[in-house]
């Protein structure tokens, strides 16, 4: 756990306390025999089944908020919660010998009132066995929990789960899911970051955000030399049930999850979200709004990267905006989108607590035909990096209505770089400052100054140096105002081109400017599209104060 994880899954928690069906399939019998942690009763399980239970579930209405913990649960703070270590000696594995992987649980308390349940599955016979909660799983250590209150509370459940891979099992995680359907993977750095979900209700729309939960989790048993294991999951909410199976490969950089769902609508939605993700972006070198720390940069994505279905590259830099915005953009069978962490040169953040620099990207590549829709960017503005403020996820076009069913295939890529990325020149970084003066000049030094916005965006890669002689032109597109100075700049010591243009308003218009540029060399595009949302300043603000005047 970290601040951001807590505050945000304690305030996602608006899910169902428990499902009629579920409790019916598996209730609690005794048994003499052991499978490891196992100690219900054992049932015939596999994904059809769990497909069933989800759309029988849906037909029901949903079971409400969560019922009320142990007082003694209730009301732990962070501090206290982040004490209770579950113990290592009952990880839902520890009876295989030589094993690459484990699981180990999170306890249920503080915000987390979920009461998840888990199952433990033998992948040969198809038996599922529940794991029910005792308090001899967990070392409490100082978090002064009355265990005496959690005497008999079998039913009390757990509130996520972590995945381990040997070398560092039992010390350091690599997935982590806890928190409403919110779920978590590093790469080889070990450094959590960005978050992706389940699903998305309403995120934007004039009715309140739903956050369903995953309410129950099926582990098959792997092998000990298996490096992936899979997890199946229920998804519970006020509008939606669902089935997931999730097959996570958790390989020697990065994790990836081969994703499979079927959603079923229990009322009409307005906006559905497929395979979200949720980031930070508080400033980076293009928006220094909220960058006045010893940081230089502070975010866990830097861009929205698109794979279109037309097959053109887009690269979004994120923002931190003012007022709160959203924006769709349209497709049809996208090859792939996610959220990007490429700059990893510590001297940018100078963060020795967050680490930026180590912070994983997320990739999604959609495995099944999704259709028209559209790739949704929420920015909320934000003072500071304990909330993130970047939602990103696939609409579809077509409405959802009760008694849908949709079924949604996907991978998602876990690690430093994505798994593919465009055969042109990439944009390296986004960079933005005063204007309407030469560079190396002060406003108004020697030269008339009129208010304007520098923009230089850097491009590397394939096909730059060769185009040079025949020619580099910059297609810039803007929705308001105009583009001068333009000038393409070789920056030898990254071996790539700067195209830097300033921006002139044209009126005194503060609706977000629309910018779009790529590079062409005779006709033939020669880098992927560059995408950006300006606010421009109130006029008043729009001229350069000279400190000298003391003003």
């Amino acid at each position: 756990m970290n601040r951001r994880r807590f505050i945000k899954a304690s305030m996602a928690l608006a899910a169902a306390c428990g499902t009629p069906a579920l409790a019916t399939l598996f209730s609690r019998e005794a048994w003499a025999q052991e499978a490891g942690i196992a100690d219900g009763q054992s049932r015939a399980f596999d994904f059809s089944v769990l497909q069933s239970m989800a759309r029988d579930l849906a037909s029901q209405p949903w079971g409400g908020a969560p019922r009320p913990l142990p007082q003694t649960l209730a009301t732990l703070t962070p501090q206290q919660y982040n004490s209770i270590q579950y113990d290592a000696a009952h990880s839902l594995w520890s009876n295989i010998e030589g094993r690459e992987l484990d699981v180990q649980f999170f306890h249920v308390g503080m915000g987390f009132r979920r009461r998840v349940r888990m199952f433990s599955l033998d992948a040969a016979t198809r038996q599922a066995r529940e794991i029910h909660f005792r308090p001899e799983l967990f070392n409490y250590n100082d978090a002064g929990v009355d265990t005496r209150q959690l005497e008999g509370q079998s039913d009390l459940g757990f509130a996520g789960f972590r995945a381990f891979k040997a070398p560092e099992l039992a010390r350091r995680d690599i997935v982590s899911f806890l928190g409403a359907s919110y779920f978590r993977a590093v790469d080889d750095t070990y450094q959590y970051g960005l978050s992706a979900r389940g699903l998305a209700v309403d995120t934007f729309t004039d009715t309140p955000e739903e956050f369903p939960d995953f309410t129950a989790f099926w582990f098959e048993t792997p092998k000990a030399d298996d490096t992936t294991f899979v997890v199946y999951t229920l998804l519970d909410g006020p509008s939606v049930t669902g089935a997931y199976k999730f097959t996570i490969h958790c390989e020697q950089a990065q994790v990836i999850m081969e994703v499979e769902n079927h959603l079923y609508a229990r009322k009409d939605i307005k906006q559905v979200g497929i395979a979200p993700m949720t980031s930070m972006f508080s400033c980076g070198n293009h928006e220094r709004r909220m960058c006045d720390t010893i940081h230089p940069q502070i975010h866990d994505s830097d861009r929205l990267a698109m794979w279109r279905g037309n097959g053109e590259w887009i690269c979004r830099p994120l923002n931190n905006p003012q007022k709160l915005q959203f924006n769709a953009f349209q497709d049809n069978n996208p090859k792939g989108f996610g959220l990007l962490q490429l700059d990893r040169d510590f001297d940018n953040y100078q963060d020795i607590m967050g680490w930026y620099n180590k912070r994983p990207s997320l990739w999604v590549e959609p495995r099944n035909s999704w259709g028209k829709g559209s790739v949704n960017l929420m920015e909320i503005p934000t003072t500071g990096e304990t909330l993130d403020n970047i939602v990103c996820f696939w609409q579809p076009e077509k409405p959802i209505k009760a008694g849908d069913t949709l079924n949604f295939k996907y991978r998602l890529y876990w690690s430093a770089q994505p798994p593919v990325h465009t055969p042109l020149a990439r944009v390296r970084a986004t960079r933005s400052g005063m204007g309407g003066f030469p560079e190396g000049w002060a406003p108004g030094e020697h030269y008339p100054t009129t208010w304007a916005r520098r923009f230089a965006i850097d491009f590397t890669g394939p096909g730059l140096k060769e185009a040079a002689p025949r020619g580099i032109e910059p297609v810039i597109t803007l929705s308001n105002g105009e583009a001068k100075q333009v000038e393409i700049l070789y920056v030898e010591p990254f071996d790539g081109y700067r195209i830097q243009f300033d921006w002139y308003p044209t009126n005194d218009s503060v609706d977000p400017v629309e910018m779009r540029m790529f590079l062409r060399c005779q006709g033939e595009a020669i880098s992927e599209t560059w995408l950006y949302q300006y606010f421009p300043p109130a006029p008043d603000k729009r001229n350069y104060v000279d400190d000298r005047q003391m003003r």
